[in-house]
């Protein structure tokens, strides 16, 4: 399982960001964050163009498959969605891994128990 942003593992920065510009002020080594594919589906495109690691939150099946297809490296969802996404994404081998975004430490051993790739603490993300 992924476990981003707990104090005990190192990890990536997530930078989110609102445009190009937001883009070019993120670190070499930051996953840049995009908001759901409806607002920031050119951002994904610019990022995917540019081999720039993006993530991206998805409120619906439809919205992490075309995340993946454009080639995000983590899906953000909340916990319902990541339950029913991280099925088809182990059917059709996803690039992109499913991340929950969670508040608490208690919350990992429940995600954990759903099978989803992994969790991002809402900490973990940083506004441009």
């Amino acid at each position: 399982m992924i476990i981003i942003g707990h104090p005990w593992i190192k990890s990536n920065r997530f930078f989110k960001v609102f445009s190009v510009k937001g883009i070019e002020k993120s670190q070499a080594d930051d996953i840049v964050l995009l908001g759901p594919l409806v607002d920031s589906h050119e951002l994904a495109v610019h990022c995917q163009e540019n081999s720039v690691p993006f993530a991206v939150v998805a409120n619906s099946l439809e919205e992490a498959l075309f995340a993946n297809a454009l080639g995000a490296r983590y899906i953000i969802c909340e916990e319902d969605d990541a339950l029913m996404i991280q099925p088809i994404a182990n059917e059709y081998l996803f690039d992109a891994n499913i991340l929950v975004l969670i508040y608490s430490e208690k919350e990992i051993s429940k995600i954990a128990r759903g099978g989803v790739d992994g969790v991002i603490f809402a900490d973990a993300i940083y506004e441009n």
